[in-house]
């Protein structure tokens, strides 16, 4: 059993900053990729930002210089500072974690958090 649980999403002045976490618990044998989706309303979910085991990052063009993804291994604890936020930015911010878990070994799965919503006004 693996469970994912976000925190700090909330309302925000635009060029304000929000700071979202991730964390992951159970029975966890690795992590591989971690990332932070959102989705507006109406719209596609879509990748904000990425980071491999290796901490290799990737960042969806208009967050980047602005937001930052960062992962805590030992925690297994995903990390997004959000800086100059955006009316834009607006969204339910999902991470989803590649997560090894189970009995012996375990298997390779990909999960998703409940979301966090982040509300920028502008």
């Amino acid at each position: 059993q693996v469970e994912l649980v976000e925190s700090g999403g909330g309302l925000v002045q635009a060029g304000g900053s929000l700071r979202l976490s991730c964390a992951a618990s159970g029975s966890i044998t690795s992590i591989g990729e971690m990332g932070w989706y959102r989705q507006a309303p109406g719209q596609e979910r879509e990748l904000v930002a990425s980071t491999s085991s290796s901490e290799r990052i990737t960042y969806r063009e208009a967050v980047k210089g602005r937001f930052t993804i960062s992962r805590d291994n030992a925690k297994n604890t995903l990390l997004l500072q959000m800086n100059s936020l955006k009316p834009e930015d607006t969204a339910v911010y999902y991470c989803k974690v590649r997560i090894r878990a189970g009995p012996g070994w375990g298997t390779w799965n990909d999960y998703w958090g409940l979301g966090t919503e982040v509300t920028v006004l502008s």
